[in-house]
Protein backbone atom coordinates (compact mmCIF):
# COMPACT_ATOMS: atom_id res chain seq x y z
CA UNK A 1 0.00 0.00 0.00
CA UNK A 2 0.98 3.62 -0.45
CA UNK A 3 1.98 5.66 2.61
CA UNK A 4 2.53 9.43 2.66
CA UNK A 5 5.43 10.94 4.59
CA UNK A 6 5.27 14.71 4.93
CA UNK A 7 8.44 16.45 6.11
CA UNK A 8 7.24 19.37 8.22
CA UNK A 9 10.30 20.52 10.13
CA UNK A 10 12.03 23.86 9.66
CA UNK A 11 12.64 26.93 11.76
CA UNK A 12 10.70 29.61 9.90
CA UNK A 13 13.11 32.41 8.99
CA UNK A 14 12.33 33.10 5.34
CA UNK A 15 8.82 34.36 6.09
CA UNK A 16 9.68 36.34 9.20
CA UNK A 17 7.97 38.13 10.88
CA UNK A 18 4.85 36.09 10.07
CA UNK A 19 6.75 32.84 10.59
CA UNK A 20 8.33 32.12 13.96
CA UNK A 21 10.29 29.26 15.51
CA UNK A 22 7.11 27.61 16.76
CA UNK A 23 5.12 28.65 13.68
CA UNK A 24 7.21 28.01 10.56
CA UNK A 25 6.06 28.47 6.99
CA UNK A 26 4.28 25.14 6.70
CA UNK A 27 1.94 26.06 9.57
CA UNK A 28 0.92 29.40 8.02
CA UNK A 29 -2.00 30.36 5.82
CA UNK A 30 -0.01 32.27 3.24
CA UNK A 31 -2.88 32.18 0.77
CA UNK A 32 -6.28 30.54 0.59
CA UNK A 33 -8.19 29.09 3.53
CA UNK A 34 -5.75 26.37 4.64
CA UNK A 35 -2.17 26.25 5.84
CA UNK A 36 0.61 24.91 3.64
CA UNK A 37 0.66 21.69 5.68
CA UNK A 38 -3.10 21.23 5.45
CA UNK A 39 -2.98 21.77 1.69
CA UNK A 40 -0.21 19.18 1.33
CA UNK A 41 -2.11 16.52 3.27
CA UNK A 42 -5.35 17.28 1.40
CA UNK A 43 -3.52 17.00 -1.93
CA UNK A 44 -2.49 13.38 -1.36
CA UNK A 45 -5.65 12.36 0.55
CA UNK A 46 -7.41 10.74 -2.45
CA UNK A 47 -4.61 8.15 -2.55
CA UNK A 48 -3.66 7.79 1.12
CA UNK A 49 -5.87 7.43 4.20
CA UNK A 50 -5.13 9.39 7.41
CA UNK A 51 -3.97 6.14 9.03
CA UNK A 52 -1.25 5.86 6.36
CA UNK A 53 -0.16 9.51 6.56
CA UNK A 54 2.91 10.36 8.65
CA UNK A 55 4.07 13.85 9.55
CA UNK A 56 7.68 14.24 10.68
CA UNK A 57 8.14 17.52 12.53
CA UNK A 58 10.06 19.17 15.34
CA UNK A 59 9.23 18.51 18.97
CA UNK A 60 8.28 22.16 19.50
CA UNK A 61 5.82 22.05 16.59
CA UNK A 62 4.17 18.66 17.11
CA UNK A 63 1.20 19.94 19.12
CA UNK A 64 0.45 22.63 16.54
CA UNK A 65 0.65 20.04 13.75
CA UNK A 66 -1.78 17.73 15.56
CA UNK A 67 -4.17 20.65 16.05
CA UNK A 68 -4.09 21.43 12.33
CA UNK A 69 -4.60 17.79 11.31
CA UNK A 70 -7.18 16.34 13.73
CA UNK A 71 -8.10 13.64 11.19
CA UNK A 72 -4.72 11.95 11.70
CA UNK A 73 -4.08 9.54 14.57
CA UNK A 74 -2.01 11.51 17.12
CA UNK A 75 0.82 8.98 16.93
CA UNK A 76 1.17 9.66 13.20
CA UNK A 77 2.67 13.04 14.04
CA UNK A 78 6.25 12.04 14.82
CA UNK A 79 8.42 14.53 16.68
CA UNK A 80 12.15 14.65 16.00
CA UNK A 81 14.09 15.47 19.20
CA UNK A 82 16.34 17.72 17.10
CA UNK A 83 16.79 18.50 13.40
CA UNK A 84 19.17 16.06 11.62
CA UNK A 85 18.28 16.85 7.98
CA UNK A 86 16.29 14.62 5.63
CA UNK A 87 18.46 11.49 5.86
CA UNK A 88 17.49 10.54 9.43
CA UNK A 89 14.01 12.00 8.91
CA UNK A 90 13.31 9.75 5.92
CA UNK A 91 15.00 6.79 7.61
CA UNK A 92 12.85 7.11 10.73
CA UNK A 93 9.70 7.32 8.61
CA UNK A 94 10.79 4.27 6.61
CA UNK A 95 11.31 2.27 9.81
CA UNK A 96 7.78 3.17 10.93
CA UNK A 97 6.25 2.25 7.57
CA UNK A 98 8.24 -0.96 7.13
CA UNK A 99 7.32 -2.25 10.60
CA UNK A 100 3.63 -1.73 9.84
CA UNK A 101 3.67 -2.73 6.17
CA UNK A 102 6.79 -4.67 5.09
CA UNK A 103 5.98 -4.15 1.40
CA UNK A 104 4.79 -0.57 1.85
CA UNK A 105 5.56 2.13 -0.71
CA UNK A 106 6.28 5.67 0.50
CA UNK A 107 5.85 9.05 -1.11
CA UNK A 108 8.10 11.53 0.68
CA UNK A 109 7.34 15.21 0.20
CA UNK A 110 7.91 18.59 1.81
CA UNK A 111 5.01 20.22 3.63
CA UNK A 112 5.41 23.66 2.10
CA UNK A 113 5.16 23.38 -1.69
CA UNK A 114 2.35 24.64 -3.89
CA UNK A 115 1.29 22.16 -6.58
CA UNK A 116 -1.55 22.69 -9.05
CA UNK A 117 -3.67 21.12 -10.35
CA UNK A 118 -4.08 18.29 -7.90
CA UNK A 119 -5.28 15.87 -10.58
CA UNK A 120 -1.97 16.08 -12.45
CA UNK A 121 -0.02 15.63 -9.24
CA UNK A 122 -2.02 12.51 -8.37
CA UNK A 123 -1.47 11.14 -11.87
CA UNK A 124 2.29 11.63 -11.40
CA UNK A 125 2.16 9.81 -8.07
CA UNK A 126 0.27 6.97 -9.73
CA UNK A 127 2.91 6.77 -12.44
CA UNK A 128 5.66 6.61 -9.82
CA UNK A 129 3.89 3.85 -7.92
CA UNK A 130 3.58 1.83 -11.13
CA UNK A 131 7.36 2.14 -11.62
CA UNK A 132 7.94 0.84 -8.09
CA UNK A 133 5.43 -1.98 -8.49
CA UNK A 134 7.33 -3.13 -11.59
CA UNK A 135 10.74 -2.80 -9.89
CA UNK A 136 10.57 -2.66 -6.06
CA UNK A 137 14.29 -1.85 -5.86
CA UNK A 138 13.90 1.38 -7.84
CA UNK A 139 13.75 4.93 -6.52
CA UNK A 140 11.65 7.57 -8.26
CA UNK A 141 12.05 11.32 -7.96
CA UNK A 142 9.96 14.10 -9.46
CA UNK A 143 11.85 16.54 -11.68
CA UNK A 144 10.58 20.02 -12.53
CA UNK A 145 11.24 21.37 -16.02
CA UNK A 146 13.31 24.55 -15.52
CA UNK A 147 11.82 27.83 -16.68
CA UNK A 148 14.85 30.00 -15.90
CA UNK A 149 18.50 29.57 -14.79
CA UNK A 150 17.76 29.11 -11.09
CA UNK A 151 20.76 28.94 -8.74
CA UNK A 152 18.78 28.11 -5.60
CA UNK A 153 17.78 24.54 -6.52
CA UNK A 154 19.64 21.30 -6.98
CA UNK A 155 19.38 19.74 -10.44
CA UNK A 156 18.81 16.24 -11.81
CA UNK A 157 20.56 15.23 -15.01
CA UNK A 158 18.40 12.91 -17.10
CA UNK A 159 19.95 9.83 -18.65
CA UNK A 160 18.46 7.06 -20.78
CA UNK A 161 14.82 7.53 -21.77
CA UNK A 162 12.49 4.78 -20.55
CA UNK A 163 8.91 3.99 -21.61
CA UNK A 164 6.62 6.73 -20.35
CA UNK A 165 4.20 6.10 -17.50
CA UNK A 166 0.66 7.44 -17.70
CA UNK A 167 1.87 9.73 -20.48
CA UNK A 168 4.61 11.20 -18.26
CA UNK A 169 8.20 11.11 -19.49
CA UNK A 170 10.45 8.77 -17.51
CA UNK A 171 14.27 8.67 -17.56
CA UNK A 172 17.06 7.06 -15.65
CA UNK A 173 18.93 9.57 -13.51
CA UNK A 174 22.45 10.18 -14.78
CA UNK A 175 23.43 12.18 -11.72
CA UNK A 176 22.30 14.69 -9.14
CA UNK A 177 23.95 18.10 -9.34
CA UNK A 178 24.49 20.60 -6.53
CA UNK A 179 23.06 24.11 -6.66
CA UNK A 180 24.96 25.73 -9.56
CA UNK A 181 26.38 29.17 -10.12
CA UNK A 182 24.66 31.42 -12.64
CA UNK A 183 26.79 30.40 -15.61
CA UNK A 184 26.27 26.70 -14.93
CA UNK A 185 22.52 27.18 -14.42
CA UNK A 186 22.31 28.92 -17.80
CA UNK A 187 24.13 25.98 -19.39
CA UNK A 188 21.79 23.48 -17.72
CA UNK A 189 18.80 25.38 -19.09
CA UNK A 190 20.24 25.56 -22.61
CA UNK A 191 21.18 21.87 -22.74
CA UNK A 192 17.63 20.80 -21.91
CA UNK A 193 18.44 17.54 -20.12
CA UNK A 194 18.31 18.88 -16.58
CA UNK A 195 15.38 19.17 -14.17
CA UNK A 196 15.00 20.94 -10.87
CA UNK A 197 15.08 18.60 -7.89
CA UNK A 198 11.67 18.98 -6.23
CA UNK A 199 12.53 16.92 -3.16
CA UNK A 200 9.62 14.52 -3.77
CA UNK A 201 10.45 10.81 -3.85
CA UNK A 202 8.62 7.48 -4.16
CA UNK A 203 10.13 4.14 -3.09
CA UNK A 204 9.55 1.01 -1.05
CA UNK A 205 10.28 1.63 2.63
CA UNK A 206 12.41 -1.50 2.76
CA UNK A 207 14.37 -0.42 -0.33
CA UNK A 208 15.43 2.91 1.16
CA UNK A 209 16.41 1.20 4.43
CA UNK A 210 18.50 -1.34 2.51
CA UNK A 211 20.16 1.50 0.59
CA UNK A 212 20.98 3.27 3.84
CA UNK A 213 22.59 0.05 5.11
CA UNK A 214 24.76 0.01 1.98
CA UNK A 215 25.73 3.67 1.83
CA UNK A 216 25.34 4.88 5.45
CA UNK A 217 25.71 1.76 7.64
CA UNK A 218 26.23 3.64 10.91
CA UNK A 219 23.10 5.70 10.37
CA UNK A 220 21.17 2.60 9.30
CA UNK A 221 22.22 0.74 12.45
CA UNK A 222 20.98 3.57 14.65
CA UNK A 223 17.69 3.66 12.77
CA UNK A 224 17.34 -0.10 13.19
CA UNK A 225 17.79 0.23 16.95
CA UNK A 226 14.94 2.73 16.94
CA UNK A 227 12.84 0.53 14.68
CA UNK A 228 13.15 -2.46 17.00
CA UNK A 229 11.46 -0.62 19.88
CA UNK A 230 8.74 1.24 17.96
CA UNK A 231 5.42 0.88 19.75
CA UNK A 232 7.03 -0.27 23.00
CA UNK A 233 7.68 1.57 26.29
CA UNK A 234 11.33 1.94 25.22
CA UNK A 235 10.52 3.93 22.08
CA UNK A 236 10.63 7.46 23.53
CA UNK A 237 13.88 6.95 25.41
CA UNK A 238 15.58 5.20 22.50
CA UNK A 239 14.63 7.94 20.04
CA UNK A 240 15.79 10.62 22.49
CA UNK A 241 19.13 8.83 22.90
CA UNK A 242 19.83 7.74 19.33
CA UNK A 243 18.43 10.52 17.16
CA UNK A 244 20.70 13.41 18.24
CA UNK A 245 23.75 11.23 17.50
CA UNK A 246 22.66 10.34 13.96
CA UNK A 247 24.62 11.80 11.07
CA UNK A 248 23.14 15.08 9.88
CA UNK A 249 22.85 14.42 6.16
CA UNK A 250 20.32 15.00 3.35
CA UNK A 251 18.78 11.88 1.84
CA UNK A 252 20.07 13.02 -1.56
CA UNK A 253 23.67 12.86 -0.37
CA UNK A 254 23.16 9.79 1.82
CA UNK A 255 21.57 7.62 -0.88
CA UNK A 256 20.30 9.26 -4.06
CA UNK A 257 23.67 10.47 -5.36
CA UNK A 258 25.11 6.96 -4.92
CA UNK A 259 22.20 4.72 -5.93
CA UNK A 260 22.22 3.31 -9.46
CA UNK A 261 18.53 2.54 -9.86
CA UNK A 262 17.03 6.03 -9.70
CA UNK A 263 14.38 7.21 -12.16
CA UNK A 264 13.02 10.71 -12.72
CA UNK A 265 9.52 11.58 -13.85
CA UNK A 266 9.23 14.96 -15.60
CA UNK A 267 6.20 16.42 -13.90
CA UNK A 268 3.42 18.15 -15.80
CA UNK A 269 1.92 20.20 -12.98
CA UNK A 270 2.72 23.73 -11.78
CA UNK A 271 5.13 23.81 -8.84
CA UNK A 272 6.30 26.52 -6.45
CA UNK A 273 8.52 25.83 -3.47
CA UNK A 274 7.43 29.13 -1.86
CA UNK A 275 10.99 29.98 -0.94
CA UNK A 276 10.44 33.47 0.49
CA UNK A 277 8.08 36.44 0.40
CA UNK A 278 8.69 36.96 -3.32
CA UNK A 279 6.82 33.73 -4.05
CA UNK A 280 3.62 35.39 -2.88
CA UNK A 281 3.39 37.25 -6.19
CA UNK A 282 2.71 33.94 -7.97
CA UNK A 283 0.01 32.95 -5.46
CA UNK A 284 -1.89 36.21 -4.96
CA UNK A 285 -2.85 38.20 -8.09
CA UNK A 286 -1.11 41.61 -8.08
CA UNK A 287 -2.99 44.87 -8.58
CA UNK A 288 -2.65 47.12 -11.61
CA UNK A 289 0.59 48.57 -10.22
CA UNK A 290 2.15 45.16 -9.67
CA UNK A 291 1.66 45.20 -5.90
CA UNK A 292 0.77 42.03 -4.00
CA UNK A 293 -1.10 42.91 -0.82
CA UNK A 294 -2.82 41.15 2.07
CA UNK A 295 -4.74 42.74 4.92
CA UNK A 296 -5.39 46.46 5.30
CA UNK A 297 -3.06 48.14 2.82
CA UNK A 298 -3.27 51.54 1.12
CA UNK A 299 -0.58 51.79 -1.55
CA UNK A 300 -0.21 55.22 -3.17
CA UNK A 301 2.28 55.82 -5.96
CA UNK A 302 3.72 52.40 -5.12
CA UNK A 303 4.77 49.71 -7.59
CA UNK A 304 6.09 46.15 -7.58
CA UNK A 305 5.85 45.74 -3.82
CA UNK A 306 4.69 42.98 -1.47
CA UNK A 307 2.79 44.42 1.48
CA UNK A 308 1.21 42.28 4.21
CA UNK A 309 -0.63 43.57 7.27
CA UNK A 310 -1.20 40.59 9.55
CA UNK A 311 -1.99 42.49 12.77
CA UNK A 312 -5.19 44.22 11.75
CA UNK A 313 -3.50 47.59 11.41
CA UNK A 314 -3.22 49.66 8.24
CA UNK A 315 -0.02 49.89 6.21
CA UNK A 316 0.08 52.99 3.97
CA UNK A 317 2.85 53.53 1.45
CA UNK A 318 3.76 56.53 -0.66
CA UNK A 319 6.28 56.77 -3.48
CA UNK A 320 8.10 53.46 -2.96
CA UNK A 321 8.92 50.63 -5.34
CA UNK A 322 10.02 47.00 -5.11
CA UNK A 323 9.76 46.71 -1.35
CA UNK A 324 8.63 43.94 0.97
CA UNK A 325 6.72 45.26 3.99
CA UNK A 326 5.28 42.76 6.46
CA UNK A 327 3.71 43.59 9.81
CA UNK A 328 2.95 40.63 12.08
CA UNK A 329 3.07 39.72 15.74
CA UNK A 330 4.48 43.01 16.97
CA UNK A 331 7.30 43.13 14.42
CA UNK A 332 7.66 44.84 11.05
CA UNK A 333 9.96 43.95 8.16
CA UNK A 334 10.88 46.53 5.54
CA UNK A 335 13.28 45.28 2.87
CA UNK A 336 14.10 45.63 -0.78
CA UNK A 337 12.90 42.60 -2.71
CA UNK A 338 16.41 41.97 -4.02
CA UNK A 339 17.73 41.72 -0.43
CA UNK A 340 15.50 38.90 0.81
CA UNK A 341 18.29 36.36 0.43
CA UNK A 342 19.80 38.05 3.51
CA UNK A 343 16.70 37.65 5.67
CA UNK A 344 18.06 34.63 7.53
CA UNK A 345 21.13 36.65 8.54
CA UNK A 346 18.86 39.49 9.67
CA UNK A 347 16.88 37.12 11.88
CA UNK A 348 20.11 35.77 13.38
CA UNK A 349 21.18 39.36 14.08
CA UNK A 350 17.88 40.08 15.82
CA UNK A 351 18.45 37.06 18.05
CA UNK A 352 21.94 38.22 18.95
CA UNK A 353 20.64 41.75 19.49
CA UNK A 354 18.21 40.74 22.21
CA UNK A 355 15.04 40.43 20.14
CA UNK A 356 14.71 36.67 20.46
CA UNK A 357 11.15 36.93 21.77
CA UNK A 358 10.08 38.09 18.30
CA UNK A 359 11.57 35.05 16.58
Amino acid sequence: MLHAVVMAGGSGTRFWPKSRRNRPKQLLRLYGDATMLQQTVARIAPLVTPERTLIITGSDQADAVRAQLPQLPPENVVAEPCPRDTGPCVGLAAEIVARKDPNGTMIVMPADHVIEPREKFLATVGAAVSVIDADPSAFVTFGIKPTHPETGYGYIERGEALPSKEGIALHRVAQFREKPDRETAERFLAEGRFAWNSGIFVWRARAILDALKTHRPILAAALDRVGQVLGTPDEEGTVAREYPLMEKVPIDKAVMEKATNVRVLEVVYDWNDVGDWRALTALVPPDSQGNTTQGKVYANDTTGSIIVSDDGGVIATLGVDDLVIVQSGGATLVARKDQLDKLKALVEGLDQGGFGSLL
